[in-house]
């Protein structure tokens, strides 16, 4: 891996340039100027299928569950050609958006490609509005703000009912059963279109500020917002991340991926990444939960990834396979160039745990784990950690073409962007797309960080929580809520899925308390005791107010996927835990001893 890292032809030096200004703000940017990029996602597509027409594009388990339904950069162009068409004949308003409301599948890219082939927007919404949510209401609260033309899903028995009322006169589309919906048309009829000229005629029309995506934001800070997804904003950001990993450009990526697409992660990084590359994706049926895990463990055994993009939890999911099995992690790492996270910070432990497996089944290959950081409204990567990392915290630099500027807020540093790769606005949203830039055109992405080594930049930014979700005790201690947290939930696996702080105001943090599965084999009284003792640890070791909670209690209710308390990503969003749960808050901090409540004595 040492090789690996110090080859500048794989991948480039970290080097950063530190811009200091008079007001006490700085900013970093990479020396690298930002090479052309495509002007839209469909040239990926035209690309490959004149170069590469055999090579795998997009795989996904076939009905059977045993074998793959494989779909070969040739025959993607030619469906992508045919839907396209069918788009076209459908004679649809180039101003509404197409909707698609279930998970990732070939036909769900295929959809989502033609529309973008065309100069027309798609938008995935998380398939958990419709298919898990008990109340629909959420998901006819962004069918009607979006105001789609047609909206698809995979199956009409399963996806169908959630739009019974939603108010949106639209085109219906379902892969299979669409006669169970009135009035619907079935996938293939749209795959079954005759290519003519005029879906390159509407690709030719096709401009780097035309609007490829909307995706909607996960809404831990508030009502999720439209954000808008140029092709411009897509396109260069993965010219950004080839002139990083610059081995992308001669190994073609191969990934098995769950990330959803209806968040940037997957559908952004993940997705566009294989298609910039004409890589292979292997749709992952599975997911991070119990029941599912083993189907994406399968699935890496067999295809032997070379990158694995996960969020925390998957990995967490992940390691007691890894662990108790030599062969499959044998496996799983055969090919593997790194191991990427994002989306929530990772767990000091489970970094140890990743590289300790890594170390017993290649020794002579230590496994890369790296980071990078970004947002829905950057189309997502802002900086790359494209060096060895001694663990977690570290966010990387600037990619190249980017500004990130850190501006003092309190007792941090609130950091925002520019460049070629950020959002325009918020659809239809004119003030709040105002209030997220600064008077200088930065985007106030919210984050805060400082530098690892103050006297060299290079070496990184270290992530430092969100400015909204710290808060100050009633001494006037802030407490850095992202950092805290992190720790915590270190220092408690595995028998903690997560931890959500409070104490806005009082005298002292409580702490609300996720079990994990893992906790089912304790008794409540040992879980109850394990939180007492790191607590007592924190304390004993000179952690002040504001580093060591004082209480906690263990929530008998998982986080609600229906009161968005938890995403389809499986991390938490503490506001709406504090807002849902205040009573459970209001218990926590109560001068009466609540038997439940576990609080540090002295």
């Amino acid at each position: 891996m040492t090789d690996f890292l110090l080859d500048e032809s794989l991948i480039a030096p970290p080097r950063t340039v530190r811009i200091d200004f008079d007001d006490g703000s700085f900013a970093l940017r990479s020396p690298q100027a930002l090479k052309p990029y495509a002007r839209c996602l469909g040239e990926w597509i035209e690309r490959w299928a004149r170069e590469t027409p055999d090579a795998l594009a997009f795989a996904e388990r076939d009905e059977s569950g045993e074998g793959w339904r494989k779909l070969d950069y040739r025959a993607l162009r030619h469906a992508v050609g045919a839907v396209a068409q069918g788009l076209l004949d459908l004679k649809l308003p180039v101003d509404r958006p197409l909707v698609i409301l279930s998970d990732n599948a070939i036909d769900h890219a295929v959809l989502m490609l033609a529309a973008m082939h065309i100069g027309r927007t798609a938008c995935s919404l998380s398939s958990a509005y419709s298919r898990m949510a008990k109340d629909p209401s959420r998901l006819h609260g962004m069918l009607k703000a979006l105001g789609p033309s047609l909206i698809y899903a995979s199956d009409a028995r399963v996806y169908g009912g959630a739009l019974v009322g939603c108010g949106v006169e639209a085109v219906t589309v379902f892969s299979r059963n669409a006669d169970a919906h009135p009035g619907a048309m079935a996938f293939d009829q749209l795959l079954a279109a005759s290519e003519t000229p005029a879906v390159m005629e509407a690709f030719a029309s096709v401009l780097p500020d035309t609007h490829a995506k909307y995706l909607l934001t996960s809404g831990s800070t508030g009502k999720p917002k439209v954000v808008i997804n140029t092709h411009r904003m897509l396109c260069a950001n993965q010219q950004m991340m080839a002139q990083t990993w610059r081995f992308l450009t001669q190994e073609k990526p191969v990934l098995v991926d769950w990330l959803p697409w209806s968040h940037t992660f997957g559908g952004n990084h993940d997705l566009h990444m294989v298609l910039c590359h004409g890589g292979a994706l292997y749709i992952d049926e599975g997911r991070p939960a119990p029941g599912l895990i083993e189907k994406t463990v399968r699935n890496l055994r067999e295809v032997k990834p070379t990158l694995l993009f996960n969020v925390p939890r998957g990995f967490d999911m992940l390691l007691p396979f890894l662990e108790a099995d030599d062969a499959l992690a044998t496996e799983v790492f055969s090919r593997l160039r790194l191991a990427f996270y994002a989306a929530a910070a990772l767990a000091p432990s489970t970094w140890q745990r990743l590289e300790a497996v890594a170390k017993r089944v290649r020794p002579s290959r230590p496994l890369w784990l790296t980071t990078s950081w970004g947002a829905t409204e950057t189309s997502p990567a802002i900086t790359s950690a494209h060096w060895q990392l001694d663990g977690a915290g570290c966010i990387g630099a600037p990619l190249p073409g980017l500004e990130l500027k850190f501006v003092p807020n309190g007792q941090k540093l609130e950091m925002r962007v520019k460049g070629v790769s950020v959002f325009p606005g918020y659809r239809d949203a004119p003030r709040e797309t105002a209030e997220a830039f600064d008077e200088e055109g930065y985007y106030r992405i919210g984050d805060a960080g400082f530098l690892a080594n103050a006297a060299e930049p290079a070496h990184g930014v270290i992530f430092n929580g969100r400015v909204a979700e710290d808060f100050k005790l009633s001494t006037g201690t802030w407490v850095s809520v992202g950092t805290l947290r992190v720790k915590l939930v270190s220092l408690l696996a595995p028998h903690v899925q997560d931890v959500v702080l409070t104490g806005h105001d009082r005298d002292e943090i409580g702490m609300l308390v996720f079990a994990s599965p893992q906790a089912a084999a304790l008794a409540p009284e040992a879980l109850a005791e394990r939180i007492a003792s790191v607590l007592r640890s924190l304390r004993d070791e000179g952690a002040g107010s504001s580093q060591c909670p004082a209480c906690a209690l263990v929530l008998a209710e998982p986080p609600s996927l229906d009161a968005g308390e938890i995403t389809d990503k499986g991390y938490i969003n503490q506001r709406a835990v504090l807002t849902r749960r205040a009573a459970d808050v209001a218990r926590l901090h109560a001068a009466d001893q609540d038997p439940q409540v576990v609080r540090l004595r002295n």
